[in-house]
């Protein structure tokens, strides 16, 4: 068995069979600077405590699993210097090792899974990179998707992959693929492209009952709830294709390959769209966490 360390209000939550939500925590080490990292997850835990649930961030710190983190190794966290970003192959060796690394979607769904939390809110989930027929590089997150029983609520998939062989890896491996009140799957940045989703479900009671009936039924895996954007904050498709295109053909230049390439990618179109691909990632991570919430809720109420 893994020890898990759960915060104080994380643990008082699951005594009294409280909706919890996972929370990942690369976007804490890897995805923003110093202090904005830390305010923007603290924005994300309040949002869903405002929407009637309990945040769970988690991580692993000096080889322990943490499920919920106290405000002050919140902050430690985000100021710590080479932390590993942890998926499926690396997650246990960090544990074993005393190591201290932060969890991509593969992992967080692995910890939330351990620690009984069926809901996680994401930025957005990895997939198929763009040429994967010759690189081979699909993200550990799809295979995660396929036997981990975690609903995970995203933006779809990030707008730098190959989003029609992503949807296509993920109907292979028997992942259902939800939207959430469009018919379309949305693009990260933008709310909507030109692919159909598989399945569309408009409330939060819907996605939860979907999710129950996997598991009375015996499915393995869990579900990925596209949520779009909100309109007000999204960057056209339009206008983002070239930029991103533009970012692709940078990190071929420099050789950029493995895991490297999705940090490459996100700072350069940062770069190039000045800052506003990070205020619209901040915004969907939060309006994901809105969600998440509603649907931990509905699970909830339908266990009693």
């Amino acid at each position: 068995m893994i020890d898990i360390q759960y915060s104080a209000e994380v643990r008082a939550a699951k005594d009294a069979g409280l909706p919890i939500v996972a929370l990942e925590s690369t976007i804490i080490t890897h995805g923003m600077p110093y202090p904005q990292n830390i305010e923007v997850a603290a924005e994300v835990e309040q949002d869903i405590r405002d929407a009637g649930a309990v945040p769970a961030t988690i991580a692993v710190i000096d080889g322990v699993l943490n499920v919920g983190l106290e405000p002050g190794q919140l902050k430690a966290l985000g100021q710590a210097q080479g932390v590993a970003k942890l998926s499926r192959a690396d997650m246990a060796a960090c544990l074993a090792t005393g190591g201290t690394g932060a969890t991509t979607v593969a992992a967080t769904m692995i910890a939330a899974h351990h620690a009984g939390i069926e809901v996680f809110a994401t930025g957005g989930i990895g997939g198929v990179h763009q040429g994967a027929e010759t690189s081979f590089d699909i993200s550990a997150d799809l295979h995660e998707l396929a036997q981990t029983p975690v609903s995970v609520v995203a933006a779809g998939a990030k707008a730098i992959l190959d989003l029609a062989k992503t949807l296509e890896v993920l109907e292979t491996l028997g992942v259902p693929v939800i939207a959430h009140g469009q018919d379309e799957f949305p693009a990260f940045w933008s709310a909507k492209s030109p692919l159909a989703a598989p399945l569309r479900m408009d409330s939060a009671a819907d996605i939860a009952r979907a999710h129950a009936t996997r598991r009375a039924l015996g499915l393995p895996g869990g579900q990925l709830i596209a949520n779009p954007i909100p309109k007000a904050d999204q960057i056209p498709a339009e206008e983002l294709a070239p930029i991103i295109a533009s970012a692709q053909a940078d990190a071929e230049t420099h050789r950029i390959t493995g895991k490297g390439v999705t940090p490459y990618l996100l700072q350069r179109i940062y770069e190039q769209t000045e800052g506003r691909s990070l205020i619209a990632n901040i915004a969907l991570v939060r309006n994901n966490a809105r969600l998440a919430a509603e649907i931990a809720k509905a699970l909830v109420s339908t266990a009693q």
